[in-house]
C-alpha cells in the first residue's frame, strides 16, 4: 500500500520512518510512505502558503492554491483513485476497526493541516474522509498522521516480531473488543509484589481463564461501554457474565 503524505515539516517523518520496529514495513514498502513538502508548490520568493483569514480573526489560514498544486502532482504519479484524507477535530475518531480497514487497503495521500486550518474551498472539492485522534487540538496533522501510519504498519505480516501479537492488542475481535489484561516478566517477586501464581503454574487453561477475568474487570472499570457493545454483539459467555456480576459489587 502507498501513503502521500503532504505536510510543510517532511522532516519530522525521518525518524520516525527508520526507528522501531514498525521501520521493517516502511523498508520494506509493505508501507510505501512518500513524503511531500507543500512550499514545494508555493509560488514567489517566499513560498508563501498561508495567508490571514477573511473576516478577521487571530492566526492564518493554508491557502488552497498551494494545496490544489500539491495534490495534483501526487494524483498524477499515483494514477489511482486513492482518498484524501485531512486530520481534523471534525472528523471520525480513529479506532481499531478503522485501522484494520485501511491495514487492508490501497493507501491515501493524507493531508497535514497547520495554522487555524486549511481553505474550505480545498477540503469541499477534495477532501474524501476527515479523521481525529480525540477530542483535542495538535499543532498540526503530522502526529496524527504518524499515528495511522504505525498502527497499519504493525498489522503488516512479517513486522511484528511474534506474527500473532497484535491479536491479543487491545479492542482486537480476538479479545471480543475487550482491553488487554496486565502482563508480567522476571524477576518472580520485585519490591515485595509477587507475579500471580497462576501464570507461574503452567496449566494453559487455568492462565486463560485468568486473563481472560482480568480483561473482563479491567475493562468493566475503564470502559464499561466496550461491555456493553460486547454483550450486545453475543460475544460474552456464562462465565463472563458471573464474573462480571461478581466483578458489581466492587466497582
Amino acid at each position: 500500500m502507498r501513503f502521500d503524505v503532504l505536510t510543510l515539516f517532511p522532516e519530522i517523518f525521518s525518524p520516525f520512518l527508520t526507528t522501531g520496529v514498525t521501520r521493517r514495513a516502511f523498508e520494506s514498502k509493505a508501507v510505501d510512505v512518500r513524503l511531500w513538502n507543500l512550499r514545494d508548490f508555493a509560488q514567489g520568493n517566499y513560498r508563501r502558503i498561508d495567508d490571514r483569514p477573511f473576516g478577521g480573526g487571530p492566526g492564518m489560514v493554508m491557502m488552497v492554491e498551494p494545496l490544489a498544486q500539491a495534490l495534483a502532482a501526487i494524483k498524477a504519479q499515483r494514477q489511482d483513485r486513492a482518498p484524501v484524507v485531512l486530520f481534523s477535530p471534525i472528523g471520525q475518531t480513529l479506532n481499531h476497526a478503522a485501522v484494520e480497514r485501511w491495514s487492508g487497503s490501497e493507501g491515501a495521500v493524507l493531508i497535514c493541516g497547520r495554522y487555524e486550518g486549511l481553505d474550505q474551498r480545498f477540503i469541499d472539492a477534495h477532501v474524501d474522509q476527515q479523521i481525529s485522534l480525540g477530542d483535542f487540538v495538535l499543532s498540526g496533522g503530522e502526529i496524527a498522521a504518524m499515528a495511522l501510519l504505525d498502527a497499519v504498519a504493525r498489522l503488516q505480516p512479517g513486522v511484528l516480531g511474534d506474527a500473532d501479537s497484535h491479536q491479543f492488542d487491545s479492542f482486537n475481535p480476538a479479545l471480543d473488543g475487550l482491553l488487554d489484561c496486565p502482563h508480567y516478566t522476571r524477576p518472580e517477586l520485585w519490591q515485595g509484589v509477587a507475579v500471580p501464581p497462576v501464570l507461574l503454574g503452567g496449566h494453559h487453561q487455568q492462565i486463560e481463564r485468568w486473563r481472560r477475568d482480568r480483561r473482563l474487570e479491567i475493562t468493566a472499570q475503564y470502559r464499561p461501554d466496550l461491555i456493553a457493545q460486547a454483550r450486545a454483539a453475543g460475544r460474552l459467555g456464562a462465565q463472563d457474565e458471573s464474573v462480571l456480576s461478581a466483578l458489581r459489587s466492587t466497582l
